[in-house]
């Protein structure tokens, strides 16, 4: 079956809550036909927990609210600021499986650093984008990488030293078909991360394309980070 193209849609400032019931709603509905969709907006300030998460690692979230949710990955922060694509898409039509399919949002969000100048980089066990604090630009391959699992088969812990997270990724997959997505952080309030464990870490320190000195719009970004996302997601 040929996919129908991808269908975009810019939906600005919406809350959290109203945007994951309309994920499931329209995920719930969709048939065979249904087109894929591309949502791409912005969130007043929340954190969110994804089904690995623990009460815990929400330290102090003062007047944010909290709200549970039924992505992968564990807490994370959502606010002004910050670019959140949500790939509505039918991967059984497309032709490719979960683990590509974050491989594919992780290369849209490189690409569109890239097209900043800064270079996003991968962590082996922590889904999401990485780049150097002390030089975005670099190419080099993380010196932590790779690293061998332990006698007993469990995977080493990431190293995060000198890295911060410029994009987190929390998907969920249901009868083959795709809601949640990422989140790329342009320029945003980025102390409510230090209230948190991002993603389960304490102390990973988060950053967004303003501390890098890129200075572009929520507008620009959206509409760069959009076309990589159409572009990587085809069949």
């Amino acid at each position: 079956m040929t996919a129908p193209a991808l269908q975009a849609r810019l939906l600005g400032r919406v809350g959290y809550g109203d945007a994951v019931a309309a994920m499931q709603r329209f995920t719930a509905e969709r048939t065979a036909d249904t087109p894929d969709e591309l949502w791409i907006c912005e969130h007043p300030a929340v954190y969110t927990l994804g089904f690995a998460a623990k009460n815990d690692h929400v330290l102090t979230p003062g007047d944010i609210p909290v709200m549970a949710t039924n992505r992968g990955g564990q807490v994370t922060h959502h606010g002004p600021g910050q670019v959140v694509a949500y790939p509505l898409l039918d991967l059984q039509r497309l032709g490719y499986y979960v683990k590509e399919y974050v491989y594919r949002l992780e290369e849209a969000v490189i690409r569109t650093l890239a097209h900043y100048g800064v270079t996003g980089h991968r962590v082996d066990g922590a889904p999401g984008i990485y780049v150097r604090l002390d030089d975005p630009g670099s190419h080099a391959m993380l010196a932590q990488r790779p690293k061998k699992r332990a006698a007993d088969g469990a995977r080493p812990q990431p190293d995060f030293s000198g890295l911060g997270k410029i994009a987190a990724i929390g998907i969920k997959v249901s009868r083959h078909c795709t809601y949640h997505g990422v989140a790329l952080n342009v320029a945003m309030d980025l102390e409510p991360f230090s209230r948190i464990n991002p993603c389960g870490y304490a102390g990973l320190q988060t950053v967004d394309l303003a501390r890098l000195g890129v200075h572009t719009s929520w507008d620009d970004a959206a509409s760069v980070l959009g076309r990589q996302l159409a572009l990587r997601l085809a069949r």
